[in-house]
């Protein structure tokens, strides 16, 4: 029999996200605001007036090597300098954990351009791999040859992380579920915001997916790509804003994919713009209802 699995150790979210400026040439922020959710755990967003999108990145360190998922929405260093800033995350937590041959492994949640673009600062770092964000790249570095069905685990040295395949939104999306912590990283597929449903069947199933596990693991808190829905229900900013000063916080629970669920259900296959209290679903127009 194997060791239990110990109970996620949650960390500190008590933190207002830098969400854009009036004026984008004028903001005062720097271009990656950083949160340390607890010393191995950090979050990143990229500036709203560096990219509209303003996509979270998550940087998990264990023992032997540390998990960069996504690289933003920008590839030029001089306006977003994902690499200085990991790499300095890293020298800082190897000071106090020094290990030699630190490994870096820079993966993401799928593989559209605001999640994929910093990629190349990347090449050309020592003890580091970048996973193509393609299909069969995602399939071989996890270990998933029977797509989307299976689980894998990625281990970074005292720190296992749950990947669940997640297409729907994108043919090649991931669930990451990070057991220290209890966090599950859903990328673009669950967040405060507008929800793309390119593969309704694909997504549906995912969802399901999604659902089975958390009632199987423990879930801190569910952490979703981007914020775009505002703090009175059912209200999103439009795409391409700069500037959102009425944000709510990042992280939603498993009640809101039990209410993702619903939504499906209910629009049962309809397209188009569906909003709901916490979320908006986008159904392109594909034909047949959801199953139950």
């Amino acid at each position: 029999m194997s060791d239990p699995i110990p109970a996620p150790v949650p960390g500190g979210l008590d933190v207002r996200w830098h969400a854009g400026w009036p004026s984008a040439k004028h903001d005062p922020a720097p271009e990656i605001q950083v949160h340390a959710y607890d010393e191995s755990t950090l979050i990143l967003r990229q500036n709203m007036s560096v990219h509209f999108e303003a996509p979270f990145v998550f940087l998990l360190l264990g023992a032997e090597r540390a998990l960069l998922l996504d690289t933003g929405a920008t590839a030029d260093p001089r306006h977003f300098p994902l690499r200085r800033t990991v790499d300095a995350a890293i020298d800082a937590w190897l000071a106090r954990h020094p290990h030699d041959g630190y490994g870096l492994v820079v993966a993401h949640t799928h593989g559209h351009g605001d999640h994929i673009a910093g990629d190349p600062q990347f090449a050309g770092r020592p003890h580091t791999s970048v996973v193509g964000p393609d299909l069969a790249s995602v399939t071989a570095f996890y270990g998933l040859p029977d797509w989307p069905d299976g689980a894998a685990t990625l281990d970074l040295g005292d720190r296992v992380l749950d990947v669940l395949p997640g297409p729907g939104h994108e043919p090649a999306a991931v669930l990451l579920h990070d057991r220290r912590t209890g966090l599950l990283f859903t990328g673009d597929t669950l967040y405060p915001g507008h929800l793309y449903v390119r593969d309704l069947a694909a997504f549906t199933a995912t969802v399901d997916r999604l659902l089975a596990f958390c009632e199987r693991h423990p879930v801190t808190h569910v952490l979703g790509c981007h914020i775009e829905m505002t703090t009175t229900a059912g209200e999103s900013y439009p795409r391409g804003t700069t500037h959102q000063p009425d944000e709510p916080p990042l992280q939603m629970s498993v009640a809101q994919v039990r209410a993702l669920r619903a939504a499906l259900r209910e629009i049962g296959g309809r397209p188009g713009a569906h909003p709901y209290e916490e979320f908006v679903v986008h159904v392109e127009d594909v034909a047949g209802p959801v199953a139950d």
